[in-house]
């Protein structure tokens, strides 16, 4: 029994090791672990169940990342795949690892700020401040709420004049 569950458990590993090849058909320089999507990976008797968690309930990605975790681990031999999507708890951006906030900042997209500000109504201020990708300045203001997708909103730098993505909270 403790043989198999060895085995198991360097199954698992290797699993999540071909998951992190995998990447975001809408931000391509981040892993769906840099984006921390993946929420389990499990081996039992039936085949390989796959947890994962959208960014946004109605993320259009999550087909394709969905289908390219199959054919990642269907080119590595593994057979019975099971992607499931769940939506509770709600994704949030603190499980995007630190390196992936360092990679869509290299990319030209403002990662989540860790210091979003809060109006006294509890809502986010319209009016926060989000470092430019470009010259880090923080001397910015908000275009629209939505950018070039739904989880983004678009930015533009008063100092350098460049419009840019901002990976909004939540």
């Amino acid at each position: 029994m403790q043989q198999q569950t060895i085995h198991i458990k360097q199954a698992e590993k290797k699993i999540w090791s071909l998951l992190a090849n995998i990447t975001d058909p809408e931000v391509p320089v981040l892993t769906i672990l840099d984006l921390g999507i993946v929420r389990s990976v499990e081996i039992t008797d039936t085949g390989i169940d796959i947890v994962i968690t959208p960014t946004y309930s109605g993320c259009p990605a999550m087909d394709m990342i969905a289908t390219n975790i199959r054919m990642e681990l269907l080119a590595a031999g593994y057979e019975k795949i099971s992607v499931k999507n769940i939506l509770s708890p709600a994704w949030t951006t603190e499980w995007m690892t630190q390196a992936g906030k360092e990679k869509l900042k290299a990319y030209g997209i403002a990662p989540p700020s860790d210091k979003q500000q809060v109006c006294s109504s509890g809502l986010f201020s319209p009016n926060e401040a989000i470092q430019c990708p470009q010259c880090n300045s923080y001397h910015t203001q908000r275009i629209s709420e939505f950018g070039s997708t739904a989880c983004k909103a678009l930015y533009q730098c008063i100092d350098c004049r460049e419009p840019f993505d901002y990976f909004k909270c939540h």
